[in-house]
């Protein structure tokens, strides 16, 4: 939303703190809810669920909290100009997709990467409405190729669980060592096509490639390196956010 307003009375409204709300938690519910249900069997022999995170429970509380979190889709594609009603289709459509029948992306090696890059539509759909156009581009393809390679990584951790459940990802089909230079190679791609707008933010997005590259030739383990990147990542948007409200009030 930062890099979609042109003043700063612009910005702090309720539609727009509404908008980001729902992106914020409904949106992620409404996600994390449809994945964990179709993976419920899956994740019983994932060891990451039985540690940090936690795997679904099915009750009348917690499906109908995913119910409404997607239906809330709604009142809010409504408030918005109808510019954004195509990105906000294709973002919805992907949440369900990437883990539900038929297509199911996630078991579709490389699929699973690529429509992954639904997690860089809020940030398509809130500065196409704020601004009036779509991102630029080299911003746009620098942001997907961002989340495709963010998908794959923290899929590693992942690669023997998913094997003994008959699950084929892009982690599980090039295997560690193939899926690091994936990993590595695509966010060095989304560095690039960042630095092709501001050299400024592809000088942080090269972050991600340096430290992949040092995950790997030094041994790190995975599970561990994948629990650095929450971090790394609310640091980097932190920065990136920062720097776009000072363009904001200064500029």
């Amino acid at each position: 939303m930062i890099f979609g307003v042109s003043e700063t009375s612009n910005f702090l409204t309720l539609h727009n703190l509404a908008v980001g709300l729902y992106f914020l938690i409904p949106a992620n519910i409404m996600l994390y809810g449809i994945n964990d249900y179709f993976d419920r069997d899956i994740d019983e022999e994932n060891p990451k669920k039985d540690e940090k995170e936690e795997s679904y429970r099915s009750s009348r509380i917690v499906d109908s909290i995913i119910g409404l979190s997607a239906l809330a889709a709604i009142p809010v594609a409504l408030s918005l100009p109808q510019r954004v009603y195509p990105l906000m289709l294709v973002f919805l459509g992907l949440s369900y997709q990437y883990s539900a029948p038929p297509f199911r992306f996630k078991t579709k090696p490389y699929l699973d990467s690529i429509s992954n890059g639904l997690y860089a539509f809020p940030f398509f759909i809130t500065y196409t409405w704020l601004s009036g156009s779509l991102p630029p581009v080299a911003v746009m393809a620098g942001a997907w190729l961002w989340t495709m390679s963010m998908h794959t990584f923290s899929a590693i951790p992942d690669i023997k669980p998913d094997r003994e459940a008959g699950i084929r990802t892009t982690a599980t089909y090039l295997g560690r060592t193939g899926a690091y230079g994936y990993v590595t190679a695509v966010w060095i791609l989304s560095a690039a096509a960042m630095t092709l707008h501001s050299v400024y933010l592809g000088t942080i997005f090269l972050i991600y490639p340096v430290l992949t590259t040092l995950v790997f030739y030094l041994d790190i383990d995975d599970s561990r390196a994948y629990w650095w990147f929450p971090y790394i990542n609310a640091f980097t948007g932190m920065v990136i956010a920062i720097s776009g409200l000072w363009v904001l009030v200064h500029v």
